[in-house]
């Protein structure tokens, strides 16, 4: 289980503060994918962030009872001065796992052959997406946190990341952030919508579905 207990969670703007939770109280309960609708500015990938602990709240308290990984798609995971190889060498290390193992299995999946001994700082986005995977898949984590903004590559990558996902599913939870409920419904059973400094959970896709087109279609209205 990941509750937040009353996290405020904001970011200081030209007159003012950008409020991306406020006194939030809430938990997303172990066996279940969730999905979190909102829309863009909303704060979906600093939740993720928060829910890591890549990032802390102004305020409150975020309890983890489970084996979180790190955001996908967040560029501070890595060392930009680092090559590939070796910041699949440091996580692993971080985490307790075998490097040599990860390393191998990174080098497999993402592909990236000689530019895996490159720093990241030369890779393209879409270089770095499929690193991120690749060390995220190496270890075994309770809870996966997937932005789908990191779908990158070609079909036949992008069917590969999902397979992969699909299989590590059957033993571990996702809690995926996304604006587009197409796949909000095809990866989770359960879903919510951040919006105005609030996350409201909902026990059907289909209801945070209804909520969320709501709330799109007042603020375009």
């Amino acid at each position: 289980m990941i509750a937040f207990d009353q996290v405020t969670k904001f970011y200081p703007v030209a007159g003012g503060r950008k409020r991306i939770l406020d006194d939030a109280s809430f938990a997303f309960s172990a066996g279940h994918n969730y999905g979190v609708l909102g829309g863009n500015g909303s704060g979906k990938s600093t939740l993720l962030r928060l829910i890591s602990g890549s990032e802390h709240p102004n305020r409150g308290r975020v309890r983890r009872r489970a084996r979180v990984s790190f955001p996908l798609g967040f560029s501070g995971t890595f060392h930009s001065h680092l090559s590939g190889r070796q910041n699949a060498t440091f996580v692993a290390r971080v985490y307790g796992e075998d490097a040599a193992r990860v390393t191998r299995f990174v080098a497999d999946f993402t592909e990236l052959g000689p530019y895996l001994d490159k720093p990241i700082q030369t890779y393209s986005s879409g270089m770095q997406a499929k690193l991120a995977f690749g060390v995220s898949l190496a270890i075994d984590f309770d809870v996966y946190l997937v932005d789908e903004a990191t779908e990158v590559g070609d079909v036949r990558f992008r069917a590969k990341c999902a397979a992969a996902f699909r299989e590590r599913a059957t033993r571990s939870d996702i809690i995926m952030v996304s604006h587009n409920s197409h796949t909000i419904r095809a990866w989770c059973d359960r879903a919510a919508v951040l919006a105005g400094g609030r996350l409201e959970l909902f026990d059907t896709v289909d209801e945070a579905i209804a909520v969320h087109r709501r709330i799109m279609g007042s603020e375009h209205g």
